[in-house]
């Protein structure tokens, strides 16, 4: 055992000092550009085309937003992948955002174009200037590649740009000169259509029949409402006076109001007319509002005079038959005696049972329906004087007025007999819903209740349950108040049922989801610490502290899963948010010790581990580099002993993180494009 272990360190011992001599080996300072624009260290451009290319490449900077810098090596080195040596002098050498380097290998036969991120050129343009230049630089003229790359770049120099910016100014000056024509135009028309509609509403109003009519329409039905209800108040008043002759003025007394109140109301139409046209200038909105209302104020002549008309017409027939009609209202009369000995046996029986604040609205009623009897005796002996007398239209009067008093006293006894029959039929809702009651204070307390609201809503509704049955039986009762009661009660344990239903129903969800939720934090949990463990040499403090976190509130929502499971809920939501967290950490630190950088040291493919693994996050070198190595140097041993001292943790500055230029294959300088261009020739 002892020596397995004393081989495996001394393996270990050899890969990392492999490691560190490569990367000491590729540790050469990047090369320094010229003052220029060209850097020629292969020394392939004569005098006089060196200042042709500078010329040109002034001449790019001037005339666009981009430079262009040219270094010519005889071959790439330190490192030899042509994206990687040209990122590296861009980034040493500080060009910024808007300035290219175009770097050439003339015996390497490979070049690059090293831009920013950010630059104005996009990289499908960078592609495109590579591969024109390729076949230059297969013929080795340098000068011909440089200057067809500076054209590329500058395109036209602005001035296509230019003659875009002109081209986009001229239609959108274009177009505001149609939009202000069109705009005139319509305002035109709009002013136009103002003055013609008025104040006429520009959308109908369906509850509005005059939203349609314009203001000229309006005034006129206003003129010719207001002649025609001053005529109708004419034909009335001279109607008036023909039935005052005939009927008396008591008969007509009513009839004589309403004239009147037409009268005052055309007095009002009238005086809102004065008003339009009068010399004081108005507005057109109020002028078509005064016109609408004097048509309002006609049709509400029209109204009266319209109802009274009717019962004129009633009285002239009841005169025409006045015997008949005598004789007709006689017989009702006599019907009327057996109802009013029954109205004051059933008031009493009423007062038996109900509280006197329940008949408050039938006490009088058999006194006032025998009133009403007694004058409709006295209008039938007047009627039968005055048609001996020959006096038809008094005739008529007096037996409309018996007609009237039998209906009005058939009328109060009924209403005994209806208030009985209602408060019956009160009394029956009350017990009905003393029984719906009974059934939902059973289901209340059958609610979980940890505040205690719901079974103080059921003890109050129980105490009105108590009252309401005791006011529904025995003397003096009152239906109405107990219903009303009820129905509050009702209200309360309804609302308070509902509560509780809901809180029962979020309960249920919330403890399907926890147990949903638990599972899965679990999972997640696990897959964290399992990541981490195999990667503990790797893993920094940030990704082990979330998944510390993560498993106190799993136990956490495990010890609240049976008394409390929303707040479970909560806690294995942060369980498996946290758990999430420490699982991303963990594998941005792993990918910050990508081993894949080391795979052209003998790591990845045919070094001392053979077969190499691709994808650079795993295999037996990123393994030994994230797992043995980190438990041997904190001290660990064989004995898996914990990687929270190890030196190389990804979040240190030393170790194997793959930042900066001058790195293993894969590595992109900070600020630079990183794309993967370039060409071979």
């Amino acid at each position: 055992m002892k020596t397995r272990w004393l081989a495996l360190a001394a393996l270990t011992a050899a890969a990392a000092a492999g490691v560190f001599s490569a990367s000491a080996a590729s540790a050469t300072d990047p090369l320094t550009l010229d003052s220029g624009y060209v850097t020629d260290e292969a020394g392939v451009l004569s005098p006089d085309q060196e200042d042709a290319v500078e010329a040109r490449l002034q001449t790019l900077s001037d005339n666009s937003s981009a430079d262009l810098f040219v270094v010519l090596v005889d071959d790439f080195t330190s490192p030899t992948d042509n994206v990687e040596w040209a990122d590296t002098v861009a980034q040493n050498n500080n060009l910024g955002s808007e300035q290219y380097l175009l770097a050439i290998a003339v015996e390497g036969r490979s070049y690059y174009i090293s831009a920013a991120s950010d630059g104005p050129l996009s990289d499908s343009k960078l592609d495109d200037v590579e591969e024109k230049i390729q076949s230059l630089a297969t013929q080795n003229d340098w000068e011909g590649a440089i200057v067809l790359a500076a054209d590329e770049i500058q395109g036209d120099g602005g001035a296509g740009a230019l003659r875009a910016t002109l081209i986009v100014a001229g239609i959108i000056a274009l177009g505001l000169i149609v939009w202000l024509i069109v705009a005139l135009i319509r305002r035109s028309r709009r002013s136009a259509e103002i003055r013609r509609r008025g104040a006429m509403p520009e959308k109908p109003d369906p509850n509005d029949p005059f939203s349609t009519l314009t203001d000229e329409q309006v005034q006129t039905q206003a003129g010719a409402a207001l002649v025609q209800a001053d005529d109708a108040i004419t034909s009335s008043r001279e109607e008036l006076g023909f039935a005052v002759a005939q009927f008396g003025e008591a008969a007509t007394a009513e009839f004589s109001g309403a004239v009147e109140t037409a009268k005052a109301k055309m007095s009002e139409a009238f005086d809102l007319k004065q008003k339009l046209d009068d010399e004081i200038e108005d507005t057109v909105h109020d002028r078509r509002a005064w016109h609408i209302r004097i048509i309002g104020i006609c049709d509400e002549i029209d109204d009266v005079l319209d109802d009274n008309t009717e019962a004129f017409d009633a009285l002239r027939k009841l005169e025409q038959n006045a015997p008949q009609e005598l004789e007709r209202v006689r017989g009702e009369r006599a019907t009327l005696d057996p109802v009013l000995a029954g109205a004051a046996q059933s008031l009493a029986a009423l007062s038996a049972t109900y509280d006197q604040a329940a008949l408050a609205t039938v006490v009088e009623n058999p006194t006032q329906a025998q009133e009403r009897a007694a004058l409709a005796d006295r209008s039938l002996a007047a009627a039968a004087d005055a048609i001996a007398a020959g006096r038809s239209g008094e005739a008529a009067f007096a037996i409309r007025t018996a007609e009237q008093s039998v209906a009005q006293a058939t009328q109060l006894v009924q209403a005994i007999t209806a208030l009985g029959t209602e408060l019956a039929n009160i009394e029956s809702q009350a017990q009905a819903l003393v029984a719906e009651l009974q059934g939902d204070i059973a289901a209340a307390q059958q609610l979980p209740d940890s505040a205690g609201a719901i079974s103080a809503v059921a003890a109050g509704t129980t105490q009105q349950l108590q009252q309401a049955q005791a006011n529904l039986t025995g003397s003096s009762r009152s239906p109405q108040r107990v219903l009303e009661a009820l129905t509050a009660a009702n209200a309360q344990i309804d609302a308070a049922i509902a509560q509780g239903t809901q809180a029962l129903e979020r309960s249920r969800r919330a403890q399907q989801m926890l147990e949903q939720t638990l599972a899965q934090a679990g999972s997640e949990i696990r897959a964290a610490r399992e990541y981490i463990e195999t990667r503990r040499g790797t893993v920094g403090s940030t990704a082990r502290t979330r998944l510390s976190q993560a498993e106190a509130a799993l136990t956490q929502a495990l010890d609240l899963r049976s008394s409390n499971p929303e707040a479970a809920l909560t806690e294995a939501g942060r369980a498996l948010d946290l758990a999430r967290q420490a699982t991303s950490s963990a594998q941005a630190d792993v990918e910050a010790m990508n081993p894949s950088r080391y795979e052209n040291d003998g790591w990845g493919g045919g070094g001392v581990f053979g077969g190499g693994n691709p994808g650079g996050s795993s295999g037996l070198g990123g393994d030994i580099l994230g797992g043995i190595i980190g438990g041997l140097l904190s001290g660990g041993g064989g004995g898996g002993g914990s990687s929270r001292s190890s030196s190389w943790r990804s979040s240190g500055g030393g170790g194997f993180r793959s930042s900066g230029f001058g790195g293993g294959g894969g590595s992109r300088s900070s600020g630079r494009s990183g794309r993967s261009g370039g060409r071979r020739f």
